[in-house]
């Protein structure tokens, strides 16, 4: 039953903090196109976060795609945003922001800011989500996507994600949006004690896996597999 009360206490936060978007008459008629993604590929595979399914119903992912890749936007699958680089998979998107267990007010960072679409779902939980692209033309786009839709209080920066946001941290949660070779010890260090990240780790030609990574009040460390999964590569100099 508290768990049932903490719920429901976080959501009444939580509507105190959602971004008030301009969204234009395009994105309205996609409502229902929003609605049966979390029906059918979200709610059903057993996501049940409240913040994150009004988070999925309610960012427009079509507007965060380039038009040339618009024509499947809401499909049960990644997405092209050139520059070799996609959207994950709306399912993916809403089970790692689950994972996270992000509360109103947390310091979340993002790594591969990409068009800004993992930003802007987490914009909707807190106001303090900031994010790195490594790819020049995709920062700008994430930073272009974001302000046109209102989610003004996302921090763009363009860096190699690798090394983090070591001015901005410590962080609550971290979640990386491309596979990782290892861990990033930078990531791990930037983590507060009792927070988590959720990042891809793998070879690009084989096997990944998403793991969770949490950091005790003493500093430790623990990890957690959560499932195989297929990301596109983390870039920069590791």
């Amino acid at each position: 039953m508290k768990q049932g009360y903490d719920k429901l206490v976080r959501m009444l936060i939580c509507a105190c903090v959602w971004p008030t978007a301009t969204v234009a008459a395009e994105d309205q008629a996609a409502d229902p196109r929003r609605h049966h993604m979390v029906e059918t590929q979200i709610a059903a595979r057993g996501i049940e976060d409240e913040q994150v399914l009004h988070a999925m119903r309610t960012v427009p992912r079509h507007r965060m795609i380039p038009p040339k890749y618009r024509k499947d936007p809401y499909g049960d699958h990644p997405v092209p945003i050139g520059h070799g680089q996609t959207i994950s998979q709306p399912y993916i998107v809403a089970y790692m922001t689950e994972r996270l267990d992000v509360e109103p007010g947390d310091r979340v960072l993002e790594v591969g800011a990409g068009s800004g679409y993992q930003a802007a779902v987490l914009a909707h939980i807190t106001t303090n989500v900031f994010t790195i692209e490594i790819i020049p033309e995709l920062a700008t786009l994430a930073k272009k996507n974001l302000k046109a839709l209102g989610y003004d209080t996302v921090r763009v920066r363009r860096a190699d994600g690798y090394y983090g946001w070591n001015e901005k941290a410590p962080w609550d949660a971290i979640v990386v949006t491309a596979a990782a070779e290892h861990v990033p010890p930078p990531l791990v260090q930037q983590l507060k004690p009792g927070g988590r990240m959720v990042i891809p780790v793998g070879s690009r030609f084989g096997v990944q896996y998403l793991l969770q990574i949490e950091k005790d009040a003493d500093g430790k460390v623990q990890t957690e597999n959560l499932m195989p999964v297929r990301f596109v590569p983390l870039t920069g100099k590791h």
